[in-house]
């Protein structure tokens, strides 16, 4: 019998797809047939950074507050999304899955329930990142993205910040901000560097 290949804990609360082009209920999976999975190492290339935390005892975890504390994470709020707590529930929810970037990194640590985060790769592909109890992610300033709840409808989410938070979304198009130069010019790099680590090889 083989070694058991060792499973990234990470996988177990994050998991990301290709999903396909239908205008079906926004909270479903949306799987392509066949199914097109997405490793987290192809996030990171596209600047996407992962964690799977202790959300039952986030108030007293030393991994999470290291964290914070090396990538100045210095503002933090809870916020849950669903019918019954979020006003203009129906609104809210059709303005998160609007296409937008931020000029700030967005990150999101799930306490509890789980949720969908869309996302475009190198080529405008849409990739759709499924957080759930315990995973904890970063999108970069200037990556297009969107929000939705999956089926279960519900989330309670740590959001963190550097500094004062400002949440404002910048609706596609926005490609003339900085940010999106910024973040377009680092996935060049990275695109790059991986060309010809593979010609290396």
């Amino acid at each position: 019998m083989g070694t058991p290949e060792i499973k990234d804990p990470r996988e177990e609360v994050i998991q990301a797809w290709y999903i396909d082009g239908s205008d079906e209920d926004q909270r479903l999976p949306h799987h392509r047939q066949p199914k097109e999975f997405v490793s987290l190492d192809q996030l990171a290339e596209l600047g996407v950074l992962s964690w799977r935390l202790d959300a039952d005892n986030h108030e007293t975890d030393e991994e999470l507050k290291k964290i914070r504390e090396e990538r100045g994470y210095s503002y933090m709020d809870i916020c849950e999304v669903c019918p019954e707590k979020l006003p203009n529930y129906e609104e809210m929810i059709k303005n998160f899955f609007k296409e937008h970037l931020h000029s700030d990194e967005e990150i999101r640590y799930c306490l509890a329930g789980s949720g969908y985060f869309d996302l475009r790769d190198q080529d405008d592909v849409w990739i759709r990142v499924w957080v759930k109890q315990g995973g904890m992610i970063v999108f970069p300033a200037g990556i297009y993205h969107r929000f939705t709840l999956d089926s279960d409808n519900y989330i309670k989410a740590m959001r963190l910040f550097v500094g004062s938070p400002i949440w404002t979304p910048y609706y596609r198009p926005h490609d003339h901000l900085q940010a999106r130069k910024a973040y377009l010019e680092a996935l060049g790099r990275k695109g790059a560097a991986g060309r010809a680590r593979d010609a290396a090889a």
